[in-house]
């Protein structure tokens, strides 16, 4: 898996690209988050677009990164939850915790105030 971060205003969008499995990817994304919060930024945009897999471990890094934002006054919203990553979402009913999102521009103005 590969992690694209880019910056738009307070906003930080992190394109992942390649599947997100145990071993492979989990752990990048939560070193990147973690990094992240470390350095203040609490407003995430996760781009799954290109992402055609995720798994158990996968799904349960977001979830993580998700309830630490949170804890910490941030906020984590999803971008193109597209195939088997948007079933996966459905059939745990976790799609209903998150904001998904299927514009990015209309996922910018949500972070407004």
């Amino acid at each position: 898996m590969e992690i694209q971060e880019r910056q738009v205003g307070d906003v930080t969008i992190l394109d992942l690209k390649g599947k997100m499995t145990l071993g492979e990817g989990d752990e990048m994304l939560k070193s990147r988050i973690d990094a992240l919060m470390a350095q203040g930024q609490l407003k995430l945009l996760i781009n799954q677009e290109e992402q055609p897999y995720i798994d158990s471990a996968g799904l349960g890094e977001i979830v993580r990164s998700y309830s630490n934002l949170i804890r910490r006054g941030g906020v984590l919203k999803l971008l193109n939850v597209n195939g088997s990553v948007r079933s996966l979402l459905e059939i745990t009913k976790l799609l209903d915790s998150f904001e998904v999102f299927t514009d990015e521009a209309e996922a910018l103005r949500s972070f407004a105030p």
